[in-house]
């Protein structure tokens, strides 16, 4: 993008500039006694200083810290500072991100977009308003930008602790009527003012009569004869109420019907059962409540898991071969039916065909394609590599042959994606040496050797993590906190369209599927935008916000959508990113013992050590999303996500290139299941970090399975015996 420059008004004369100035001055001084507690000086920085010290904050709350520069008599010193908040717990200002560069020399584009008021700051003071988005205790760390005393930069860390708001109401419901001789959970919510609720509120409960009803302390009332009866449940002081009563039961007869055709089923398989309650005259009793549950006897040979299945609402997974009865109960009423489950055998071996070798620089995402010549291609992002990107020539997978790289001014080429009809590619960027990241559009007219189209860089300057191309528009991230959509109809020209930003969130990642931009926002999970389905009335020009799914994990880094013809349903594959796993028994290789990696030696590098795994929601209906099952390999951590004919190709760092099946309909863990179809990992001696796996990316193309590792560059696999 060009920018236009400031032509500034013609100057006054020297007298009326004298006059002008003087008057300037002495508006500015009569100004400044608020803000300025000492003197500038010329001094060297000796310490930093944060008012208050430390941060109390309830969560969505916001407060004023305000940093000075000091010398060693207490008089402000014209300094810069870099000010970072705990990411996705604080907002610094609105951009939980960091670095900050405030003050000193850094100051005049961050006084500039706070305003004229703000701009009557002196150096050396900054103030930051923090805002908590995360319960727990948190650290703002700020930094002087130039060595202090002692060669090094002045550091101060400013303790915030977030706490929950009061609780103000509680809302109790239950799953059904509640029968004599049945049990019906009951469940309570915990709201706050702004109406959010507490999660993992522990609630003491109660029953008004406890001849007619019974609760246990998780919230599950037991009828024991009929009539009115209240149940409370409380929690900090507060109590919710739900005023019902206990029926007569007049059940005669229980079955069981559903679950597959024949006796057999495979591991992994889900089964729906439902059963049926009638009175004595044979008249259905349809909201009679029913209590479901299931015993095993494990196959010869199998020494059986705690958890054989799953089981939930008359829906069972078997995860391992063996005998299963499934039990029904309604009252006095008891049912059964029995089923049993077989090994999946979905096993496939995998060669390898090619490689795209690339070991002195981390390889990134990848995208593999037909170009507009015919031909097939991939091109593959990289980091510590001076702003690359690679170009191969993929045709033959037997023999790829890298045709071109396309440099740009960055540190990481972290992402790269082609449209759908291969005209231009999105290549994002960051640690650019100007600031100015923003993302670059590749012309694939000659995709053996493409050529910069265009960058665009306005309101993307903090750095494009992720962008996804559509034909006409591209979705770029821009600085991890919103997506800006660009209309790239031509792509030597692209224009601003709109953009989302999620409130009180982070995004990693987005993916577009018939009109809907579905984001991965760290802490906030899933967000669907309609971006011009139109159901929801939004557009390309008016995004319109539909649902949002928060995760277990609070780390949602990827996501991709799929809509599974097995099974007749829409899913959204999800996935976190939790490079760490502290607390857990093997966390990794120390910090004593971790050493860069020296390619010119060989000698240092160690393996990630990560954690994380794919949440499989069921989006049927947006505005009630619903997690039904997971893929969780508990030793690794997942990365990116491709779904396709029924397969999820998955990245799964350390753990390597995996693939699982994910026909039918999908609950429980799948890993458990025997889904698994392959799994590869890239030990490459001569690799960036040698014999270190690292899948970043997996899709498939052409009947094969690309891949790409961090530490080994690009791979194409085929399944065993194809040709």
């Amino acid at each position: 993008m060009q920018v236009k420059p400031v032509v500034p008004a013609a100057a006054p004369a020297s007298g009326a500039r004298t006059v002008a100035a003087a008057l300037i001055a002495a508006l500015a001084i009569a100004a400044l006694p608020a803000l300025i507690p000492a003197p500038l000086t010329a001094q060297t920085a000796a310490r930093l200083e944060a008012d208050p010290p430390s941060l109390v904050l309830q969560r969505g709350a916001s407060a004023t810290l305000v940093v000075r520069v000091l010398d060693g008599e207490g008089r402000l010193v014209n300094e810069a500072v870099r000010i970072v908040g705990a990411r996705r717990a604080l907002s610094l200002e609105g951009d939980a991100t960091g670095p900050r560069l405030l003050g000193g020399a850094g100051a005049a584009a961050a006084q500039a977009a706070r305003g004229a008021a703000a701009a009557a700051e002196p150096s050396g003071r900054t103030e930051t308003t923090v805002t908590a988005l995360e319960v727990g205790e948190w650290q703002i760390m700020v930094t002087t930008v130039r060595p202090g005393p002692g060669g090094r930069p002045l550091q101060l860390t400013v303790p915030v602790v977030v706490e929950w708001p009061p609780v103000v109401r509680i809302e109790v419901a239950a799953a059904a009527p509640v029968f004599e001789g049945s049990t019906v959970t009951h469940r309570a919510t915990a709201l706050h003012a702004d109406g959010t609720h507490r999660p993992d509120a522990e609630f003491i409960w109660r029953t008004s009569d406890g001849a007619r009803a019974e609760v246990d302390e998780f919230g599950h009332v037991t009828g024991r004869a009929p009539g009115a009866v209240r149940v409370e449940a409380t929690f900090e002081g507060v109590t919710g109420v739900l005023d019902g009563a206990v029926r007569e039961f007049t059940g005669a007869s229980l079955e069981i019907v559903g679950g597959a055709d024949g006796g057999s089923v495979r591991t992994g398989d889900m089964q729906t059962f439902t059963a049926v309650v009638r009175d004595a005259s044979g008249g259905l009793i349809a909201d009679a409540p029913v209590e479901w549950s299931h015993s095993y006897v494990p196959a010869p040979g199998v020494i059986a898991p705690a958890a054989p299945g799953q089981m939930a609402a008359g829906k069972i997974v078997a995860d391992v071969p063996g005998e299963f009865t499934v039990v029904a109960r309604s009252g006095h009423l008891r049912a059964t039916h029995g089923f049993e489950a077989v090994p999946r055998e979905v096993v496939r071996s995998v060669e390898i065909m090619g490689r795209g070798h690339l070991q002195r620089v981390y390889s990134t995402d990848f995208w593999v394609f037909e170009g507009v010549d015919g031909r097939d291609y991939a091109l593959v992002g990289s980091k510590q590599s001076d702003g690359h990107g690679f170009v191969f020539d993929v045709t033959d997978p037997d023999n790829v042959v890298k045709t071109d790289s396309v440099q740009v001014d960055a540190r990481s080429v972290n992402d790269i994606k082609v449209s759908p009809d291969g005209r231009y590619a999105s290549l994002t960027r960051e640690g650019a040496s100007n600031r100015r990241n923003g993302v670059v559009i590749l012309d694939l007219a000659d995709p053996a050797h493409p050529v910069i189209a265009a960058e665009y860089t306005e309101g993307l300057t903090g750095g494009v993590h992720n962008a996804f191309p559509t034909n006409d528009h591209l979705f770029a991230l821009a600085n991890g906190d919103k997506y800006v959509i660009l209309d790239v109809s031509d792509i030597y020209n692209p224009q601003y369209v709109s953009e989302y930003d999620h409130p009180d969130s982070r995004v990693h990642d987005v993916w577009v599927h018939d009109g809907i931009a579905y984001s991965a926002e760290w802490g906030t999970g899933l967000v669907a935008v309609d971006v011009g389905n139109g159901r929801w009335g939004g557009t390309i020009e008016n995004p319109v916000f539909i649902s949002s799914y928060s995760v277990p994990t609070g780390a949602t880094h990827a996501a991709f959508p799929y809509y599974s013809e097995s099974a007749g349903k829409f899913y959204v594959f999800i996935g976190d990113e939790i490079l760490t796993r502290r607390g857990m028994a093997w966390e990794g290789i120390g910090p004593d013992y971790r050493q860069k990696y020296d390619p010119e030696t060989g000698r240092g590098g160690y393996p990630r050590a990560s954690w994380g795994y794919i949440q499989v929601i069921d989006f049927d209906d947006p505005a009630n999303p619903r997690m039904v099952a997971r893929y969780e390999v508990s030793e690794f951590g997942t990365h990116n996500i491709w779904v396709e004919d029924d397969i999820l190709f998955q990245a799964y760092y350390e753990g390597g290139m995996r693939l699982v099946d994910v026909s039918g309909e999908l609950m429980g863990n799948l890993y458990t299941q025997g889904r698994e179809i392959s799994v590869y990992k890239a030990f490459d001696p001569v690799g960036f970090v040698p014999n270190s796996p690292g899948a970043w990316s997996v899709m498939p193309h052409k009947g094969l399975v690309w891949f790409a590792d961090i530490n080994s560059g690009l791979w194409a696999m085929r399944f065993a015996g194809e040709s």
